[in-house]
């Protein structure tokens, strides 16, 4: 079970910084990702991290102003989210899967999603 938590709403330009917990204690076996979906839009890749936090991978869209890391202590995932802009507004969802990858088929866990909404 994954819960996101975090979301919230922000002026352009500020900060959040998401967390998606999971109640499994083979947290530290499985490769993360931070997926979005828009209203009328589909649901978007926007980062993922390997299983030991060594690689990372990002969208051209967030690169430069979103952080994935991990605690495996914790059994914990974030997404720092930096200089947030109106069209970062989505539904933020956490998803655990066995092979780092920008592909949401290929993500077996998925959480029930933390809203993110971007004032201008």
């Amino acid at each position: 079970l994954l819960t996101e938590s975090g979301g919230g709403l922000v002026q352009a330009g500020g900060s959040l910084r998401l967390s998606c917990a999971a109640s499994t204690q083979t947290f530290s076996s499985y490769d993360m990702g931070w997926f979005r979906q828009a209203p009328g839009k589909e649901r978007e890749f926007v980062a993922a991290i390997n299983w030991s936090g060594g690689s990372t991978f990002y969208s051209h869209s967030v690169k430069g102003r979103f952080t994935i890391s991990r605690d495996n202590r914790k059994d914990t995932v974030y997404l720092q989210m930096n200089g947030l802009e109106p069209d970062d507004t989505a539904v933020y969802y956490c998803a655990a899967g066995t092979a780092l990858s920008d592909k949401a088929d290929d993500y077996d866990s998925w959480g029930q999603g933390t809203q993110v909404t971007v004032s201008s």
